[in-house]
């Protein structure tokens, strides 16, 4: 007669646990939740991506971003530079944009004024924001506007022409870099892009920076 051994009873198994089902219902709403709150912070992300990304460039110049300055240096250096006005329109947007002058010598600290003149050729109210940027790009951490209609959408009625504004300084701390030693000239670029939705006739215009 073969030996039989007792193993003892069998262990149990998901089916026969009672408590196995509650426990796996409450691991796959765990599960959900964790994937849903990851999605959600994808999506935030994303949002907080752009605005976070042109506060960065402001604070750093990183791209040729410009700064945004609030007051202007108090004793303007004799190291001089020229500036440069470039214009440019996105396609889609039927507007003729140039700067008024194609340069302009400064001194580095010296607060300047220069306009740009935009022309809307089109039948219907427009509504644009203006991208800008500086080169070479290292300059762009000294390249500073207190005022600047970039800073607002511009909207233009049929026909209508605007004189817009631009008043910036090159900071002293750019005779003091070494990367701009040989930098003699700063090219000063905007670029025009249609808005989706126009805002209403007679918005302020004034270029300024919004509080």
């Amino acid at each position: 007669m073969a030996n039989e051994r007792d193993t003892g009873p069998a262990p149990a198994t998901p089916e026969a646990d009672p408590a196995a089902a509650p426990r796996r219902a409450r691991g796959h709403r765990v599960v959900a939740l964790s994937c849903v709150a990851f999605v959600a912070a994808m999506v935030g992300a994303s949002y907080a991506a752009v605005p976070l990304y042109q506060m960065f460039c402001q604070v750093t110049g990183f791209g040729g971003a410009t700064r945004v300055a609030a007051a202007a240096p108090a004793t303007p250096l004799e190291r001089t530079v020229e500036v440069r006005f470039d214009a440019n329109v996105a396609p889609g947007l039927d507007w003729a944009f140039e700067p008024e002058q194609r340069s302009v010598t400064v001194r580095v600290g010296e607060t300047k004024l220069a306009f740009y003149r935009a022309h809307n050729r089109s039948d219907k109210p427009v509504t644009a924001s203006a991208t800008y940027n500086v080169t070479p790009a290292q300059s762009g951490y000294h390249f500073a506007k207190m005022q600047c209609f970039c800073f607002t959408d511009q909207t233009l009625q049929p026909g209508e022409t605007l004189d817009m504004p631009v008043v910036f300084f090159v900071d002293p701390a750019f005779a003091e870099d070494p990367e701009m030693a040989g930098v003699k000239t700063i090219t000063l670029s905007y670029t025009f892009f249609a808005k989706a939705t126009p805002v209403a006739a007679g918005a302020p215009k004034d270029g300024k920076a919004p509080l």
